[in-house]
């Protein structure tokens, strides 16, 4: 059995920025609500978190931010994905010098690369860190997708723990679960999906939707595992449309919106990402208020 990071829902907490940088007074709210409302991790700079526009020491100070303000009360998970595998090893290296509890590691963009390079590159950066490793499965954005194979051959490195899978085909998931049984935890990547990953022996979700709507997340994770299915799918049935709507435009554009709305100073998304469209923009704000968070 590998280690268990954490069990229940994970927000992958999304940046705020003004014009000196990360606004990190904002930030720190966002975090301390987080907690309170009971999420189960924190996952900065992930895709929420737009790391691919953030600079290097922006990426930095960020992970040590949060795990400084965190203080050990509930994981930190620190983003440290991208296609150069040097510079994830760096990055790596940099969220255990500083006390991440774990680093979740998207497959490389852009320059891509085969099943066997995707083993060779999450095989160099596990030899360089003794932190566990999130594998993170997402090809509509990143054009790779990690096959259930190869994340069996994953599996056998002690310090990958698990796969955040946001492929969104379950029939792959499942293979994935049947693979590598306890040698792999799973995590659900997308919203929509919590509760049929679960079925198949998932531990929760890195989500979006906490961002807006922490206790209810965690609570539709939790009702699953004390028993309460029904309850856990009434759940996930209920939030289809208000995660329709933070989806409705390139995540983390919608959240960052949804946050404003909700009182934070957020800003907007560092291009090339833009302000959400007016029309969806409404859309959003209405499902907010069907969800009774405004």
């Amino acid at each position: 059995m590998k280690k268990i990071i954490f069990k229940g829902c994970g927000t992958a907490i999304a940046t705020p920025f003004n014009k000196e940088g990360v606004n990190f007074e904002e930030f720190g709210k966002l975090i301390e609500e987080q907690i309170k409302e009971g999420v189960d991790a924190i996952i900065v700079c992930g895709t929420t978190g737009e790391s691919s526009t953030m600079t290097k020491q922006e990426k930095e100070d960020t992970i040590k931010y949060a795990v400084d303000k965190v203080n050990k009360r509930i994981p930190v998970i620190a983003g440290t994905g991208g296609n150069c595998t040097e510079n994830v090893i760096q990055m790596t290296k940099y969220a255990e010098k500083v006390g991440a509890d774990c680093a979740l590691i998207v497959t490389p963009y852009y320059n891509k690369t085969t099943q066997d390079g995707l083993v060779a590159h999450y095989g160099a950066i596990a030899k360089e860190t003794n932190l566990p490793i999130i594998l993170y499965s997402v090809p509509s954005r990143t054009g790779v997708n990690i096959l259930p194979e190869t994340c069996k051959k994953l599996s056998k490195i002690p310090n990958i723990v698990a796969i955040k899978e946001a492929s969104g085909n379950i029939s792959q998931i499942a293979e994935i679960a049947d693979l590598c049984g306890d040698d792999l935890n799973i995590y659900s990547g997308n919203d929509d999906q919590i509760v049929p990953i679960l079925s198949i022996g998932g531990l929760g979700v890195i989500s979006v939707l906490s961002n807006v709507a922490p206790k209810f997340t965690h609570e539709m994770v939790q009702d699953f595992f004390d028993g309460n299915v029904e309850e856990s799918k009434n759940k996930q049935l209920k939030s289809l449309k208000l995660t329709k709507a933070l989806f409705s435009e390139v995540n983390p554009i919608p959240v960052k919106a949804a946050l404003n709305m909700l009182g934070y100073d957020y800003g907007i998304p560092r291009l090339p990402l833009v302000e959400m469209s007016e029309n969806k923009k409404k859309v959003l704000e209405e499902e907010l208020k069907n969800f009774g968070l405004i």
